[in-house]
């Protein structure tokens, strides 16, 4: 009478653990997904703006280059 209760349980045991594998499973599949996705997008993103950003790195180094003539074309504080 104990040992088929007892298997009952261990059954029961058995069942839930598989189903705890298999959910833990799922969610590492899920958020390996995820992750690829976000990289994806992230990689797709820079792909697509990268001329955009060379255009602004671009002018900044310009304006960057032409700070120095601007301050010899301002007058000198008087201190």
């Amino acid at each position: 009478m104990f040992e088929s209760e007892e298997r009952k349980i261990l059954l029961e045991n058995n069942r839930i653990l598989h189903k705890l594998l298999s959910a833990q499973r799922w969610a590492t599949f899920w958020s390996i997904l995820r992750w690829l996705i976000i990289i994806g997008l992230s990689l797709g993103a820079y792909y697509y703006l990268q001329p955009y950003l060379d255009k602004l790195l671009a002018t900044y180094s310009q304006i960057a280059n032409q700070i120095p003539e601007l301050k010899g074309l301002l007058p000198a504080k008087p201190f």
